[in-house]
């Protein structure tokens, strides 16, 4: 006798961080759940590192997916410093918290995923979409299912390329992560191999029309220039792996939910929901990308787990309060990273002047500084809406 195929609760399209959290806290639930994971393509190292917060630190050690310390470094202060004397410190002491965030190795984390996702059985890896109530798509900022499925994805380009590499510092970093607002972009030196760490992740934005030449320049001219930048803050710089790079921009899908549309409109047998970078990107310079998308996967699961038992997990009445949720969540840091985007983008020297006046007037209005470093590590109270 056949074997009787496998009916799932959720098709998940992408199998990036997102995606596998989401399997992972779904089948918690004891949902099915369907990962669709496109064959490895090889290539370069991945040399990307992100900023994680508390509230992304909690969901991966639920599931035991939080990577050691050597691979997820504890940032104990962050110095920010504009294009003239404008200064701002958060400091972990300050905030009665042990850490203001942690930088993690991307490769690390991903293994842990992929190990968590292979011994849970409610969670099958397909290598095709596969029919399911609900399709979850966390395919990225490029997904190819939501130009399928015609959702419009509005993007604002901004006129900066990210080149991310790994740099080795003559002196330890201190777990302090580091930002410079210069007339040549925006340097990040995040960071990593534990507390003792003479390593460094690199995200430095720079003119569109400057990425090409960077990527391609001489290893000693390249740390040549972060070092002037970084006004040799870590000392010698040595590039400890390839260089890549990738155009920044803003952007958001205009329906972040809806019902798949192979079906009758009027039915609700089958639905659809954009997670993380499928469904909104943001200008790096705070980090903050995958906490906004860890945010989606973590009210999307919450969601789901506290529907009635007679909703499926198509219905779109939830779907939609997901969406409104996250848009909300959504909103303030997104004009938060443009605006300061725009800001420093702006050669003019009354421009120039007024940041710096404004960066310096920040440091020193304390209230107003807690609120922000609390929402940026995750602390604030989750939206109602």
């Amino acid at each position: 006798m056949p074997a009787m195929a496998q009916t799932f609760d959720v098709c998940i399209r992408g199998a990036g961080i997102a995606g596998r959290t989401l399997a992972l806290l779904l089948a918690r639930e004891r949902l099915r759940v369907a990962l669709v994971v496109a064959p490895p393509s090889g290539g370069a190292p991945d040399v990307r590192a992100y900023a994680l917060n508390a509230g992304s630190r909690g969901v991966l050690e639920a599931l035991r997916c939080w990577p050691d310390e050597e691979h997820a470094t504890a940032v104990t202060q962050m110095q920010v410093f504009g294009d003239l004397d404008g200064r701002v410190v958060f400091d972990a002491a300050s905030q009665h918290v042990d850490a203001l965030t942690w930088i993690v190795d991307v490769p690390a984390l991903e293994r842990r995923l992929a190990e968590a996702v292979r011994y849970q059985p409610m969670v099958e890896v397909v290598s095709e979409p596969v029919a399911a109530p609900l399709t979850a798509i966390c395919e990225g900022r490029a997904s190819s299912t939501r130009s399928e499925f015609g959702v419009d994805f509005s993007v604002t380009p901004y006129a900066q390329h990210a080149i991310a590499t790994r740099l080795h510092c003559e002196h330890p970093h201190g777990q302090v992560a580091r930002q410079w607002f210069t007339a040549d972009g925006i340097l990040a030196l995040l960071p990593l191999d534990g507390p003792d760490g003479h390593s460094v992740a690199v995200v430095w934005s720079v003119a569109r029309e400057q990425a090409d030449g960077w990527l391609a320049a001489d290893a000693e001219d390249f740390t040549a220039r972060l070092e002037e930048i970084s006004q040799g803050a870590l000392g010698r710089l040595e590039l400890a792996a390839p260089r890549m790079a990738w155009p920044l921009q803003q952007a958001v899908a205009s329906r972040w939910c809806g019902a798949m549309p192979d079906g009758d409109a009027r039915s609700t047998a089958r639905s659809w929901v954009l997670v993380g970078d499928a469904a909104h990107n943001v200008h790096p310079l705070a980090g903050q990308g995958l906490n906004l998308g860890l945010g989606d996967v973590q009210a999307l699961a919450r969601i789901l787990q506290e529907r009635g038992y007679w909703r499926g997990t198509q219905d779109l009445r939830l779907l939609r309060r997901y969406e409104r949720e996250r848009k909300a969540a959504l909103a303030p840091m997104g004009l938060a990273m443009d605006g300061l985007q725009q800001l420093f983008s702006r050669p003019e020297a009354p421009v120039q002047v007024l940041r710096n006046w404004g960066m310096n007037g920040f440091e020193r209005f304390g209230p107003l500084k807690d609120w922000m470093a609390r929402q940026a590590m995750g602390l604030a109270q989750r939206s109602q809406a």
